[in-house]
């Protein structure tokens, strides 16, 4: 796992933009073995926070205790995912569905939000906010 945290924050603000924030992240992984990038924004979209969780080539194990704890140490506002599938298919998995609205749920006990999570493979990807599932 890996930390990191901008001296100028970027804004994430929208689809577009985490799109091109996340695809800077994967460009430095290895591309054969699943990660989980996660960004913590603050009331006005800017990362405060950024991690790294890695995997293998099968699968990734989605920490949501860590993430809703690094969400309440850094008074996350907001928390937009990303993780790449190595197999090329960017349609999100019903274990990734379900991830993901467990860690919504743990989330908004805290009041943060789950503002998108994308799914990249290869040049292809995917918003759960556009397909309606957040």
């Amino acid at each position: 796992m890996r930390y990191q945290r901008a001296e100028h924050p970027l804004k994430i603000d929208g689809v577009a933009a985490a799109r091109e924030f996340f695809a800077g992240c994967f460009a430095d992984s290895e591309a054969g073995r699943e990660s989980i990038w996660v960004a913590h924004v603050d009331d006005e979209a800017r990362c405060v926070h950024l991690s790294r969780h890695d995997g293998d080539e099968t699968g990734a194990v989605f920490p949501i205790r860590e993430i809703i704890t690094d969400a309440a140490l850094h008074r996350s506002a907001g928390i937009v995912i990303a993780h790449n599938h190595p197999s090329g298919d960017a349609r999100p998995s019903d274990s990734d569905c379900r991830a993901t609205r467990r860690l919504a749920t743990a989330a908004e006990a805290i009041d943060c939000a789950v503002l998108d999570h994308l799914v990249f493979a290869g040049t292809e990807w995917t918003s759960f906010r556009r397909l309606g599932l957040l």
